[in-house]
């Protein structure tokens, strides 16, 4: 297995970061296999979305409208509804697997790979890419 490890710079404010270039590097030249991204955080996700045109915004903007910045989080440590932050990786999960083929990611043509993290309070993400071959 080929692996790395990488920190994404998120600014402490809710974002979400195409990955898919930075896969694609890592990838190339490994012919067919599976990747797998994995974020080891509780209060961020990956995703394989359409980026660009508006759809980074709006799903920004749709999770705060699912999730709530209020006082209803039992947990509330943290910027106000930040328990909301806890509960977004069960819709949003912390890996997903693309497969590859000949060295290039099997995405569909307006898939992209993304970091999804809604948490103002941290600033850093760490991202791991693995790749089995096979």
């Amino acid at each position: 297995m080929k692996s790395r490890q990488f920190t994404v710079e998120t600014g402490g404010r809710p974002v979400v970061v195409d990955l898919t270039a930075e896969a694609a590097a890592f990838v190339a030249g490994e012919g067919d296999g599976l990747l797998s991204v994995f974020v080891p955080h509780a209060t961020a996700g990956v995703a394989i979305v359409e980026t660009g045109w508006g759809s980074d915004r709006d799903l920004i903007d749709h999770l705060a409208t699912l999730f709530p910045r209020d006082e209803r989080w039992t947990h509330r440590h943290g910027s106000p509804g930040h328990g909301a932050d806890h509960v977004i990786p069960a819709f949003i999960a912390p890996s997903t697997t693309i497969p590859v083929v000949a060295g290039e990611l099997a995405l569909g043509t307006w898939q992209s790979i993304v970091l999804v993290d809604p948490n103002d309070d941290n600033r850093n993400r760490t991202v791991r890419f693995s790749f089995v071959s096979g």
